[in-house]
């Protein structure tokens, strides 16, 4: 999605920055493991498909994504370079054509040490904002594999629902519909995020 191209948004513990080239090789290295293609229903691809992929997820209108860095360790020092912060994505799929108010939301949090230190979290809050102010949507949907325990519990934290199960494909869906209340507590959530100019590399 080329709206977010150009934004960084700034959180307390991440910062979310634009999917761009510069970020596929280190992406590309995560997507070797197993547990992450099982954990995300990812088929391994070659350093070429995923450059393709970069491309067509920029260009893309249904999806917008942002790799998330660790915010602390990318402020540390001038001239530290985002790959060597990088530590996962979230994505929003807008693929329901009968409702474009709904988004899916996706989080990945690939390295190891960046893992329950609430990056997934802010993450989701942050893309969750962006998606209400900026795309317009009303409605969240996850869906999680089964076996992803700390996912599946983070999203309830955020106020997600349960509202199916797939046997199939093993895997639940989960779902926030904004109402004011929601929007009031996502608000008042991301406060701190700022929203500023996005300069590749």
């Amino acid at each position: 999605m080329r709206l977010n191209q150009n934004i960084l948004l700034m959180g307390k513990k991440v910062a979310l920055v634009p999917y761009t080239s510069q970020h596929v090789p280190r992406y590309h290295e995560w997507m070797k493991s197993e547990e992450l293609q099982r954990l995300t229903a990812s088929e391994p691809l070659t350093l070429e498909q995923e450059y393709a992929m970069q491309r067509s997820w920029r260009e893309d209108v249904d999806k917008c994504t942002f790799i998330v860095l660790d915010a602390e360790k990318w402020q540390a020092q001038p001239g530290t370079t985002e790959e060597s912060c990088m530590a996962g994505d979230v994505n929003l799929f807008l693929t329901d054509l009968g409702d474009p108010s709904l988004g899916e939301i996706e989080v990945m949090i690939a390295e190891p040490d960046c893992r329950r230190k609430g990056f997934g979290t802010e993450a989701v809050l942050m893309m969750m904002s962006y998606g209400v102010t900026k795309l317009g949507l009303t409605k969240f949907e996850a869906k999680i594999g089964q076996g992803n325990e700390p996912s599946i519990q983070m999203f309830h934290k955020l106020h997600f629902e349960q509202v199916a199960v797939s046997s199939v494909f093993q895997e639940v869906t989960l779902r926030l519909t904004m109402t004011e209340p929601e929007r009031q507590w996502l608000v008042e959530q991301t406060s701190h995020v700022e929203e500023k100019p996005y300069r590749d590399g």
